[in-house]
């Protein structure tokens, strides 16, 4: 496998969401919403629909599938896709919670289940194929692990070999292919607390907001460990809780009422902390801030107050994006479905791949440039890959969603027969 399809520990682990980070309801007219308790006058002034949030969501997604392909660290530096992904979603979550918690809470948890259960009733079996006996690995308790692939509260079990290392995928596919749903996890976790952290937000705002910085700051110094799932999943909630609670206070206008150069500036020595903790902390994978709880808490809550600061709440993109619409528009509609399956499709793309070795002339002549190309070659047929997953499963959100199934929602207008 080539480099950077390994996951690290659960904090480590990329990814990003129409079901993390689209509101439907937001989308509605406004008129439906006049009988309701009025929100902050900063959230009521922001437009149904903000293309600047999903543009960040599509970037995030993108940025995610390179990191996954050719593994380097200084991309978690240049766009932290998972603390801004989280950022987005808490922000669209407290816009929702205008309307009452229960139904906002079961409506965000529909609209995941189908997407990860289309992709649980592929892996698992597979899984059983290969020859994974997990009774025997972890005895009974295993049964309850399992339930993780249908509500993921905890960590899903999963072998960490399976099947032949020669075979058609690498014996550490299954590792490959779970590795992402620590963060469905992790997003479960915040839906459900989602509630009592706006309360507090709301009660005393900076004490909320900051604290997940400080819990992260004691396990990240060493100074108080949970070991286990359990520990990994609080580290998780940790280390990204800023980051939601940071999307409550975009949602509330909380930037509004803070000079801009007293945020840009706070947050800039907050990422040269960050910067200067890993530069103390590297791990055999250099800079990479998934493998440092700290300053990967501390860089990516710097770096989404500056982008959530200077957010233009566009209601449609501007001329210069306009060419990337339909892109933009067809990443935010399948966000779930890319995530959950990228890892997966990045590792099929290598048989596809190793085909061009099997053309008359190639061996060995060009074998050299294929090879010195691979990753490369990775990135343009995942893409191709991803489209087809989108069309395969991807309506699957919009049957979550209470939706019309769609097979490319790509928001390209129709093109309309006309008559001879």
């Amino acid at each position: 496998m080539t480099p950077g399809t390994t996951p690290g520990p659960a904090y480590g682990t990329e990814p990003a969401f129409a079901a993390f980070g689209t509101d439907t309801t937001a989308q509605l007219p406004r008129a439906r919403h006049k009988a309701e308790p009025a929100a902050p006058a900063a959230a009521a002034a922001r437009p149904g629909r903000d293309r600047y949030l999903d543009v960040l969501r599509t970037i995030a997604l993108v940025r995610v599938v390179v990191y996954h392909i050719f593994g380097w660290a200084w991309l978690t530096i240049l766009f932290p896709s998972m603390g801004v992904m989280f950022a987005l979603a808490g922000s669209l979550m407290a816009r929702s919670l205008k309307r009452p918690a229960a139904g906002v809470i079961r409506g965000r948890v529909r609209r995941l289940l189908p997407p990860l259960w289309a992709f649980s009733l592929t892996v698992v079996p597979i899984m059983f194929y290969f020859g994974w006996e997990p009774l025997k690995e972890e005895g009974i308790w295993w049964f309850l692990k399992l339930a993780n692939y249908v509500f993921p509260v905890g960590a899903p079990p999963f072998p960490w070999h399976s099947g032949d290392k020669a075979g058609l995928l690498e014996d550490t596919w299954a590792v490959q292919a779970a590795g992402p749903l620590w963060y469905i996890r992790a997003y479960l976790w915040f839906v459900i607390a989602s509630p009592l952290l706006l309360w507090a937000f709301r009660k005393v705002p900076w004490l909320t907001l900051l604290a997940p910085l400080g819990v992260t700051a004691v396990i990240g110094s060493g100074l108080f460990t949970i070991p286990g799932e359990f520990g990994n999943a609080l580290t998780d909630f940790a280390v990204y809780g800023s980051c939601w609670v940071l999307g409550f206070a975009h949602n509330d206008g909380l930037f509004e009422k803070v000079p801009r150069y007293i945020s840009v500036s706070v947050s800039t020595l907050l990422m040269a902390f960050g910067l200067w903790w890993a530069s103390w902390h590297l791990t055999a994978d250099g800079w990479d801030l998934n493998d440092i709880p700290l300053a990967q808490a501390a860089w990516s809550f710097g770096f989404c107050v500056i982008l959530l600061q200077y957010s233009p709440a566009w209601k449609e993109l501007p001329p210069r994006l306009k060419g990337f619409d339909t892109v933009i528009t067809l990443a935010n509609n399948r966000a779930v479905t890319i995530y959950l399956w990228h890892n997966l499709l990045i590792m099929a793309t290598i048989p596809i791949i190793d085909l061009l070795f099997q053309i008359p002339g190639v061996w060995p002549t060009y074998s050299g440039y294929i090879e010195s190309a691979y990753t490369t070659l990775m990135l343009i047929v995942v893409w191709p890959l991803i489209g087809l997953m989108i069309m395969a499963v991807g309506w699957l959100e919009d049957v979550a969603a209470q939706r019309k199934p769609r097979l490319w929602p790509n928001g390209a207008p129709k093109k309309r027969s006309h008559p001879r």
